[in-house]
């Protein structure tokens, strides 16, 4: 069974195709900066496709670290 959906797959390709434009931009409503790594513009596809609801493995929570 497939991990991600074909509308999931669909976003993150439209995203690489804006990164390659140079037209995909990082943060809020895209008011950050201009994506320059392959890594980030899959992220934000994916993330895109959360928002559809498509089917996207939740994101893995960081732990943090207690030193006492």
């Amino acid at each position: 069974m497939p991990k991600y959906g074909k509308s999931a797959r669909k976003s993150v390709k439209s995203a690489m195709h804006r990164k390659k434009k140079g037209t995909l931009r990082s943060g809020k409503g895209g008011k950050g900066g201009k994506v320059k790594s392959r890594k980030q513009a899959i992220a934000i596809g994916l993330s895109e496709a959360r928002k559809k609801g498509a089917k996207v493995p939740k994101k893995k929570k960081s732990r943090k670290s207690s030193k006492g």
